[in-house]
């Protein structure tokens, strides 16, 4: 089984993660990716972070009805800081046979060396890097890393410009899933 591990703080999940997810999917032939909200992000402290139960709901939101994904609370449920070396560790306790491709954006593959136990992390999985329109391909210091690089996509979105918005008061009608743009309005999230 091909498994693909999409971590992150999804405060919010927006389209933009979707196509990303749908287009490795794709081009690696995955049988599933699973999306894994983080408890305590280690690297990206957000000015504002909903809390973990919203995040993790806005998710299942976001996924429903697409059965190539899904998603799991295990750092949630681990707490403390989310390293995506125990993840995979865990995982790989608990699915043996399966082969896991982590999906990682350029930035945080630039900075894969300062992730705790990143030669391990490598040694355990191997990683889809998506770059944002514009961004230079990225290059990692670590040795031994496996990377398939996918194009990247043309719908660039971000959480923070997706919380400015909110905060503002502006529309994000087609940047998060419907789905999830009405649960931010019902709880008031990010305003």
């Amino acid at each position: 089984m091909k498994l693909g591990i999409f971590g992150g703080t999804f405060n919010p999940i927006h389209m933009g993660h979707l196509l990303i997810a749908d287009a490795a999917a794709e081009a690696l032939e995955l049988d599933r990716v699973i999306f894994i909200p983080a408890a305590t992000p280690p690297h990206k402290r957000p000015p504002v972070l909903a809390e973990a139960r919203h995040r993790l709901r806005m998710v299942k939101l976001a996924i429903h009805g697409n059965p190539r994904f899904g998603c799991s609370d295990m750092e949630m449920r681990r707490g403390g800081p989310s390293y995506s070396v125990e993840t995979l560790r865990q995982l790989l306790h608990a699915m043996p046979r399966a082969k896991f491709y982590f999906l990682i954006g350029t930035d945080s593959l630039n900075e894969l060396h300062t992730w705790r136990e990143a030669s391990e992390l490598a040694r355990l999985c191997e990683f889809i890097c998506v770059a944002r329109p514009g961004e230079r391909p990225a290059r990692t210091r670590l040795r031994g890393v496996r990377v398939h690089r996918l194009p990247g996509h043309p719908a660039d979105i971000s959480s923070s410009d997706i919380r400015d918005r909110l905060a503002r008061g502006a529309s994000v009608r087609y940047l998060v899933p419907d789905a999830v743009r009405r649960y931010i309005e019902k709880t008031g999230l990010y305003s």
